[in-house]
């Protein structure tokens, strides 16, 4: 048995071992709130088991181990519904970040810790309603205010604001310069004082995501995170670790072994639908794809284990998947007949194709739209010319709002 094999061995066992009180049967039921209370004590029992902060530095509270390791970690963990996503976004995105751009490090260290044990939650201040899944259109601004600065403006389709205690927020500090030259990252104490957060509610009934407003909030300049007018790098790295994170060849939705097991159950034209040629087809089509992007993943995960950055495959890998999990959920719908029209609030999205398909849409647009991916894959990897941008190189105030 390899190294990895029996950290996977063990993790396994550790899991099953916490099915009981954290696991899908223990959470049936429980309000919103209960849940994200037992999700906290879950978080303090995987720091408190050493499987939090797998892959992060040892001087910040994490293991030292490597990414390797933090995959086979989440594909076991993934089985068995913990309520492990009320912390996504936070240990995904900010907390790498700070770490990697926080300049008091003895701060850092307090925060990361706090975020690991499932004490504190931050939030991604990134999309906003005028400039869609072009960030670096934001128009939510900070001026000097005194030895500080001044924020105004709006954010939307935050995830998990009304639960985060901290946030990482880019807002426009120079209109002058060119969109991209003018941006500047901050972090931002979400209860402060003209902050306010307001839940969305999606059409599969949950309401994770916000809107959040900035009116007058004034933080310090030891919130900056980024050079004056330097955000937009700093924003692109948070963007790229995103893309790796949200890694999951099903696209977050059921596995192809529930869609051949409906099929075998269901009868299409008299008989079984999995002896229907179109069904194989389609069951045949996404197990090539799904290999496809698993095999992706898999060689990004060996350039981080050999020290290299991976390179815009992420960007194919949420495009390809979330769009195959839509589709499959739909004909799974169909071959259920009118019995695929029964909602459940409480259904996973992993196991349900119901959930699946009606949550699917916010998996194309969270994390950057299908748009904009393509454009990413169009440029980066398949090296084809530029889109069209007529405000490229434009002062920002001179572009028409």
């Amino acid at each position: 048995m390899s190294d990895l094999e029996a950290y996977r061995a063990k993790a396994a066992a550790w899991l099953e071992s916490m099915v009981p009180t954290y696991g899908k049967a223990a959470r049936k039921g429980l309000s919103e709130a209960d849940d994200l209370a037992l999700a906290r004590k879950y978080q303090k029992a995987k720091f408190d088991a050493g499987y939090a902060g797998i892959n992060w530095p040892t001087e910040f509270g994490g293991q030292g181990k490597g990414h390797l390791e933090k995959v086979t970690f989440d594909t076991e963990e993934m089985k068995h519904g913990f309520p492990s996503f009320y912390f996504g976004i936070s240990l995904g995105m900010p907390i790498p970040v700070l770490m990697q751009f926080g300049e008091d490090k003895a701060w850092v260290k307090e925060r990361v810790l706090k975020a690991l044990q499932g004490e504190e939650i931050w939030c991604q201040l990134f999309s906003e309603p005028a400039g869609g899944s072009d960030l670096a259109g934001l128009r939510t601004k900070a001026e000097p205010d005194g030895n500080g600065w001044k924020i105004n403006g709006q954010k939307v389709w935050t995830s998990w604001a009304h639960y985060s205690d901290y946030g990482v927020i880019v807002v426009r500090t120079d209109p002058n310069v060119p969109k991209h030259k003018g941006l500047t990252y901050f972090w931002v104490d979400m209860k402060a004082p003209g902050v306010t957060v307001r839940p969305i509610k999606l059409v599969g009934g949950d309401s994770h995501v916000n809107e959040v407003f900035f009116d007058d909030v004034k933080i310090g300049d030891d919130h900056r995170m980024s050079p004056v007018g330097g955000g937009f790098a700093v924003a692109i790295a948070t963007l790229m670790i995103e893309r790796y994170v949200a890694t999951d060849s099903a696209g977050f939705g059921p596995h192809l072994d529930l869609f051949v097991e409906l099929a075998k159950d269901t009868e299409l034209n008299g008989k079984p639908a999995i002896e229907d040629g179109r069904i194989r087809q389609q069951i045949a089509r996404n197990y090539a794809m799904r290999s496809g992007l698993q095999s992706i993943t898999a060689r990004a995960m060996a350039m981080m284990q050999a020290g290299m950055t991976p390179g815009p495959e992420g960007s194919l890998n949420k495009l390809v998947a979330v769009r195959s999990r839509q589709k499959l959920s739909e004909l799974a719908i169909d071959l259920q007949g009118s019995d695929g029209f029964t909602y459940d609030d409480h259904a996973s999205q992993k196991e349900d194709w119901t959930s699946s398909w009606i949550n699917a849409p916010t998996g194309r647009i969270a994390g950057g739209s299908d748009e904009t991916l393509l454009n990413t894959i169009a440029e980066k990897i398949l090296g084809l010319p530029q889109d069209h941008r007529p405000d490229k190189g434009v002062p920002f105030n001179q572009i028409p709002a």
